[in-house]
């Protein structure tokens, strides 16, 4: 705001204007429901909050491998979770109990911890820098294989000085190197980033702190009253939990002393319903933040920069007698910000040295239109040791009526506390030369300012960073066109057919024969009528319309080119038809001599995307759908994102799974012959394969039929169950036991049913919704949706793609039990 300098960013950064918009923009284009439902909205924010996950330990240079982000209200919440799930060892059994050593030099919240860790019976002990040790070889033999955990906390930057503390200190203590006290044991080290990262960045990838709590407004300064904390992977099991609210259990009694935690780490320990809106918020502070500033290293210099100018200024400002004007309170002279973040904490003093009251300066500031933080800062112990104050002194002061956070700055003419002043990724130059034009005009008369405010330092340039690694623009840089008639949807096709004349040699079928006649004898169905492929589709691009075949290569991951690309919204997750089910109307083709995939849409030009892999601009998205792992993929440019922005009305762009990171499942009871490789998917949610039958289909007619004015044809269905794979079996639903089938020279197990979401409801000419459809096939399947079935391919060891044709015979291998599998989860599923 104008005629403000605003000088208390370590206690809350300031938000940029551009952060709001993106943010109420993506509001007002998008319906966020709450991430515990199961309908369309509540879907779209729980894997949005999934990506804001991923996009979290992206910034701090780690994975989902080695680290869980558990949303809290804040840093302090995050503390307090540790502090009541750590595995703590009590006093008084045969082992040796555990210990919380924490650094004098801590926030109130972590000092704080250790009533709980007394409510456990255990001891806690506070440490100063100088008692750690570094004796070795201290520790008995026999105690050396001690596991008792102990924890030790300390910040990576204090939140009075800016003092930043050795980051190596993680794998010191943990290694032994280092230790807060002498008793035999495994550390654990929680690191207190909560100052540091609002400054600086943190690599997780090499400082493995087991617990690392954070507040976002400090970042970003909105959200507020959200925080996080990242827990090691390698300590998540150990942590123990009591209490369980809404969304964390995956089963539990009400009558009965019986819960059953959910799977995921994350969702053991978030209480109840995330605040999901200020999680989606993140994600704009994030693309903001990067767009503004070109990341955290650059704002570490030029926050450092401003504070290092300011304090050689400060330092030097003297009265006529010499005597300072102002006592800084620091351990480093603000020479290297490895060592010193942007923060400068003083008092200032009158021309006998006495300190002139905080509450006095601060309400001077206040006419200047300053904004500074004094008091302690919730860290008595670093206010103790720079101020020396001592314990008695508290004490006293208490007595005397003095509290954390009031106005009294001074007892018996000795301070309470202090002045702090704190520079963000937004404060400039001007920002500081106000305030030290503050402390000149108030302290010193016209004779004492002979000092050179400019000559010693060059002024800081803050121009915007270019932001080359944006993925997401602005939806103002997008064609505009936000309605399409209806008569543009009508006469569109939306099946391509195509024919490939691509056959492996007549030698590598025989080998290929061979190998499957060598290594499967299976009994097959007693009834003799044949079984073939009547159809053959692929989907390019998940939720978009199908692409009919006769004939195509099956590669490691399916149907060559199936769903390897997929649209997304400004937030990075996937769009499906159930939230834009005009995508059924973009057609894609492939066509693999010129190397390219065609796309079209009635009443917009035709575009191409090379099949040529290509890995420019790559991006973690997270789809949660897709196996509920992450996918890593590459944007597919400027042109496609307007020509798919232009064409459904709203910012979105087209990326594509990358070529080294592919999307991997497993199985149980997975027979048959395979590579070394794993089993991997493109970005489909559930199989490398969909299959349904012609005669299920029939039947499943019928009952449309019944409850339709207009029945559906049979194409129709078909392309609404957007299978890969369609077959004539003689009965209805005998897919569904089957536990195994061969195509010609491949064979493919059977997983499981396919539960049916909404969008067999649209018609994928049309894009309109039809509710019969679903509710026909529930009420035809006496209250379950599932209609087809998922297939995985044990690919052969062929540097040749295997072949999938239309007309080839099918043999289905019958399960043991025929009972009609049940599905594995009761989640609905998609073939997108």
């Amino acid at each position: 705001m104008a005629g403000i300098t605003y000088l208390d960013h370590a206690g809350a950064t300031l938000f940029p204007d551009s952060l709001l918009k993106a943010f109420t923009d993506d509001l007002r284009n998008n319906v966020y429901g709450n991430p515990h439902s199961q309908n369309i909205s509540s879907k779209l924010t729980y894997d949005t909050i999934e990506h804001v996950r991923y996009r979290i330990l992206q910034h701090f240079c780690t994975t989902s491998e080695d680290y869980t982000v558990i949303f809290t209200s804040g840093c302090t919440a995050a503390l307090k979770l540790v502090a009541e799930a750590f595995p703590w060892i009590p006093e008084g059994t045969k082992q040796p109990s555990s210990r919380f050593c924490y650094l004098t030099d801590s926030h109130t919240s972590v000092v704080g911890m250790r009533g709980l860790a007394a409510s456990m019976n255990v001891l806690s002990v506070p440490v100063k820098v100088k008692e750690l040790l570094s004796e070795k070889n201290w520790l008995p033999a026999e105690e050396q294989n001690c596991t008792t955990p102990h924890l030790f906390s300390y910040p990576a930057q204090s939140n009075f000085s800016g003092t930043k503390y050795p980051l190596s200190w993680i794998q010191d203590i943990k290694s032994g190197k280092l230790y807060p006290v002498k008793i035999p044991g495994k550390w654990f080290v929680l690191l207190d980033a909560a100052s540091y990262v609002s400054s600086s960045p943190l690599d997780l990838g090499v400082h493995q702190a087991d617990f690392i709590p954070i507040s976002f407004y400090k970042i970003f300064g909105f959200p507020t009253g959200l925080g996080a904390l990242l827990v090691n992977n390698r300590i998540a099991p150990l942590l123990r939990k009591t209490y369980f609210g809404g969304g964390t259990a995956a089963a539990y009694l009400a009558g009965a002393d019986f819960y059953f935690p959910k799977k995921s780490m994350a969702e053991r320990f978030e209480d109840g319903t995330v605040s999901f809106l200020d999680i989606i918020a993140l994600k704009h502070g994030f693309d903001v933040l990067e767009k503004l500033t070109g990341g955290m290293e650059k704002i570490k210099q030029h926050t450092f920069a401003l504070a290092h100018y300011t304090y050689n200024v400060l330092s030097t400002l003297k009265y006529a007698n010499g005597a300072p004007v102002v006592r800084i309170y620091s351990d480093t002279d603000f020479s290297n910000p490895d060592v010193q973040g942007p923060i400068i904490n003083f008092n200032v003093l009158d021309e006998n040295g006495e300190v002139i009251g905080f509450s006095q300066v601060e309400k001077m500031a206040s006419l200047h239109n300053i904004h500074v933080r004094t008091g302690c800062f919730c860290n008595t112990g670093a206010c103790q040791m720079h101020l020396g104050i001592s314990d008695e002194d508290i004490q006293r002061n208490l007595q005397a009526g003095h509290v954390c956070g009031d106005d009294i700055d001074l007892i018996d003419g000795r301070p309470t506390g202090s002045v702090r002043i704190s520079f963000g990724y937004m404060s400039s130059f001007e920002d500081a030369q106000t305030f030290l034009k503050f402390i000149v005009a108030t302290r010193l008369s016209k004779s004492d300012t002979e000092i050179p405010f400019q000559s010693s330092v060059t002024k800081l340039t803050t121009e915007p960073v270019p932001d080359d690694r944006t993925y997401f623009k602005n939806a103002d840089e997008l064609p505009s066109r936000t309605h399409i008639s209806d008569r543009e949807l009508g006469n569109n096709s939306s099946v391509t057919m195509k024919t490939v004349d691509w056959q492996p040699s007549e030698s590598e079928s025989e080998s290929i024969r061979a190998t499957i006649s060598e290594t499967a004898v299976p009994t097959y169905r007693r009834d003799g009528n044949p079984i073939t492929v009547t159809n053959i589709y692929l989907y390019p691009i998940k939720s978009c319309s199908a692409f009919e075949v006769t004939e195509w290569p099956v590669g490691n991951q399916g149907l060559l080119y199936d769903r390897n690309w997929m649209v997304v919204n400004q937030n990075g997750v996937c769009l499906t038809q159930k939230q834009e089910p005009r995508l059924c109307l973009v057609n894609p083709s492939i066509d693999l001599k010129q190397k390219i995939m065609v796309i079209q849409a009635e009443g917009m030009d035709t575009i191409s995307v090379s099949l040529e892999e290509n890995t420019g601009k790559e991006a973690v998205i997270c789809e949660s759908k897709v196996c509920s792992h992450r996918v890593k993929t590459y944007d597919c440019g400027e042109k496609t994102a307007g020509w798919f922005s232009m064409f459904l009305g709203r910012p979105c762009r087209l990326i594509r799974q990358s070529p080294d990171r592919k999307n991997s499942v497993q199985h149980k009871n997975t027979k048959g012959p395979t590579c070394a490789t794993s089993i991997s998917l493109s970005l489909v949610n559930e199989a490398q394969y969909l299959l349904i039958n012609v005669a299920s289909i029939l039947q499943l007619k019928e009952h449309i039929s019944a409850r339709l004015e207009d029945p559906l044809e049979i194409e129709e269905l078909i392309q609404r169950f957007r299978a890969n794979i369609v077959i004539s079996a003689p009965e209805s639903f005998e897919e569904e036991e089957w536990a195994e089938i061969s195509i010609g020279a491949l064979r493919f197990q059977v997983v499981g049913p396919c539960s049916r979401c909404q969008i067999i409801c649209i018609d994928q000419q049309s894009g309109e919704r039809n509710k019969e459809v679903l509710q026909s096939l529930s009420a035809a399947r006496g209250r379950k949706t599932n209609f087809g079935v998922y297939l995985m391919n044990q690919p052969l060891c062929s540097s040749f793609p295997d072949m999938l044709s239309v007309g080839s015979q099918v043999l289905p291998v019958l399960k043991e039990n025929t009972e009609i599998q049940r599905p594995t989860s009761s989640e609905e599923k998609c073939s997108g």
